[in-house]
């Protein structure tokens, strides 16, 4: 069901309360916090710039790291509030706190058009209680909620979900919307066929989503540490590759289901091997080989990427989608060397043009980024786990916040 969006409600001389997602990657140098990626902020200028330009009075709020409760100044949003200016031509004003004295005097002296950025929401436990005296503190400040933050949507907190309650007219950002409707209504009615990419570490964080794919899909490939746990459940030998021995039932169980359903489930034929991987120190021992197709992992050995047969399979599959999902990595991306396969889908996925092709949040989206193709795909969700979740079929607090649209 669509939601309510601010294009649908009432704006100028209203402040607006909008929930960010401002999760930004810090670095300190020279004393200072520099943002090293800006994406998330970015993300939001559609939304801010609408809003400005309907004459609201703009009050964002978000969340940064973990200060457990405590003022930290190290995971501060001042760093947010020159990048933000800049990209919206806008001077955005910080308000050094984000309820009481300081937020609603802030509030009270916006003019229509002016955009202010409220301080870490996370400098109180509250807001992660979802505790009701803080989020009406929150609502206070606000005659409009907006929720634009799908990155923290699977979190019933004070500011995705407890605020709603006490803030009369609610609506949805563009970012927000944009989500909702490639993760959503894209995948709901599919062009086909419809081919799912899933990768990871663990059967176990994908199978409800693998469960509910199945039910859409026509082709679902799987790649990464994941695809050891199905070679387990087909009796294959996999070395020290890394699996989940309890979770071989659970992958039976799919592998029957995708038969039943008569949905094309395509594991790795090929592997690339080492025989030692330090994920820390990020390196793998000298003399990694590709194995022959169909040859078991021998013992003392573990597979880090898909090899080169896979890629071919795998990528004929991508070629001929009219629909493309990818989830995970195929490898441990992060190290050079077993990052082949990762690439290697990535460009396949950037290829076929006449697809539509969503890149579902978590090390996908640093995948696609770092293979150089992430202009090339139609969508990037901003949400890890909100995305899985909302894959997986739940309800996400900070979008059953917002009313359904009549």
């Amino acid at each position: 069901m669509a939601k309510i969006t601010i294009r649908d409600v009432s704006l100028k001389g209203k402040r607006v309360l909008v929930r960010v997602d401002y999760n930004v990657p810090l670095q300190e140098t020279d004393g200072v916090q520099v943002i090293t990626n800006d994406k998330r902020i970015r993300e939001t200028v559609p939304t801010i710039k609408y809003l400005i330009e309907q004459g609201a009075r703009i009050l964002l709020c978000a969340h940064l790291g973990r200060p457990k409760g405590k003022r930290d100044p190290k995971q501060s949003l001042l760093p947010v509030v020159k990048p933000l200016s800049e990209l919206i031509g806008v001077p955005v004003k910080f308000v050094d706190d984000c309820v009481g004295e300081v937020a609603e005097k802030a509030a009270a002296e916006l003019k229509d058009g002016e955009v202010a950025l409220l301080e870490n929401l996370r400098y109180y436990n509250e807001e992660e209680a979802n505790d009701d005296g803080f989020s009406q503190k929150l609502a206070k400040l606000a005659d409009v909620y907006v929720n634009d933050a799908f990155g923290a949507a699977h979190r019933a907190h004070s500011s995705t979900a407890g605020v709603a309650k006490f803030v009369q007219t609610r609506a949805i950002g563009f970012l927000m919307e944009k989500e909702l409707r490639y993760l959503g209504e894209e995948l709901e009615n599919p062009g086909r066929p419809f081919v799912v990419i899933l990768g990871g570490a663990k059967v176990s964080d994908k199978i409800k989503v693998i469960d509910r794919l199945l039910d859409r899909a026509d082709t679902i490939l799987i790649g990464g540490a994941m695809a050891y746990t199905f070679a387990l459940a087909q009796g294959k030998k996999i070395g020290k590759s890394l699996s989940e021995p309890d979770k071989v039932d659970t992958a039976i169980q799919a592998l029957e289901k995708a038969k039943a359903k008569g949905v094309k489930f395509l594991l790795p034929i090929d592997t690339y091997i080492v025989e030692h991987f330090d994920f820390k120190a990020k390196t793998v021992t000298p003399g990694g080989r590709y194995l022959a197709p169909g040859e078991d992992i021998p013992d003392g050995w573990e597979g880090v990427d898909i090899g080169p047969e896979t890629v071919k399979l795998f990528s004929a599959e991508v070629a001929s989608a009219k629909t493309i999902l990818w989830n995970g990595p195929m490898g441990v991306f992060e190290v050079a060397e077993c990052a082949v396969g990762t690439f290697a889908i990535a460009k396949a996925i950037a290829a076929n043009s006449g697809a539509i092709s969503i890149i579902g949040g978590g090390d996908s989206v640093s995948a696609v980024k770092k293979a150089g193709v992430s202009s090339k795909v139609s969508f990037i969700s901003t949400g890890g786990g909100a995305s899985l979740e909302f894959l997986e079929g739940q309800e996400l607090p900070g979008v059953a916040s917002i009313p359904d649209k009549v």
